[in-house]
């Protein structure tokens, strides 16, 4: 859908293959899919609305979580087994999520969210992740993939954030997984959850299709230079780096809170009294 866009102009296609160029870099690099960058700049520099920002940043994900994965992927840097049974909890979760969201109070929920993302990004600036460490996998390793899978389906639709936000300090504090493995197979977990997410979203109507093929072309390209940059730095600088990013994540997802609950409030004083 072209309709919800400001006029096509060159200035306009620069700004968005710049935002593809930053969202592709970042995911190559941190296997976060870029579309927590990549909304708010469409957002406020491209004039795309809302709705229509995220589900196109979603749809050029999917080119760009492929080609990204498959760099990790040569370089032996991707946990196959574990990355089917995350994304079969996954697809399950956002499913779940969705019908949630339509259900329950997200106030609470959401500053619990913040908080634990906070102390995550606080334990990734003190551990550094061993790399070439192999995980031996048993049935409880397995469930715990498929559970970690819900988990990133759940809070991917009720907060509308990428699940490698999720899914990489998970595999590295939890299962005890290479920096650069959790990124690898947070790439490939992303192939099928955004593509269920782009073709539910395209029934809707709510992607900008031209938007979506230039901004996922230049996110295409930047996630290699990207992956390459992941595989050159050191793992605690690493780990550090993506601390900070949660930090960001964290603050974006406090401005939401803060704005959701000032437009409560306008609501309830809006409401004539009984």
């Amino acid at each position: 859908m072209t309709g919800h866009a400001a006029p096509a102009t060159p200035r306009r296609w620069t700004t968005i293959v710049v935002i593809g160029l930053v969202g592709g870099l970042l995911s190559g690099l941190f296997a976060i899919g870029g579309g927590i960058v990549m909304v708010p700049l469409l957002v406020t520099f491209a004039k795309v609305n809302q709705r229509v920002a995220a589900a196109t940043s979603l749809a050029a994900i999917v080119p760009t979580s492929i080609v990204g994965s498959i760099t990790y992927l040569v370089a032996g840097e991707v946990d196959l087994l574990a990355a089917v049974l995350v994304s079969v909890g996954a697809v399950v979760g956002a499913l779940a999520g969705s019908a949630l969201l339509k259900r329950i109070p997200l106030t609470w929920l959401r500053w619990m969210f913040i908080v634990f993302i906070l102390l995550v990004a606080a334990r990734l600036f003190f551990i550094t992740p061993q790399r070439g460490h192999d995980v031996a996998f048993t049935p409880a390793v397995g469930v715990g993939y498929v559970v970690l899978g819900l988990l990133m389906g759940v809070l991917s639709a009720l907060f509308g954030i990428g699940g490698g936000i999720i899914a990489v300090p998970a595999l590295i504090n939890v299962f005890g997984v290479s920096d650069l493995i959790a990124k690898g197979t947070s790439l490939v977990v992303m192939i099928p959850t955004s593509v269920v997410g782009t073709i539910s979203n395209w029934r809707a109507k709510n992607v900008d299709v031209p938007t979506g093929l230039a901004l996922g072309l230049a996110a295409t390209v930047a996630s290699v230079p990207g992956a390459w940059l992941a595989l050159a730095l050191p793992p605690q600088l690493s780990s550090t780096l993506f601390g900070l990013l949660l930090i960001a994540v964290a603050a974006q997802l406090t401005w939401k809170a803060i704005a959701a609950q000032r437009l409560a409030r306008r609501k309830t004083a809006s409401e004539p009294s009984p």
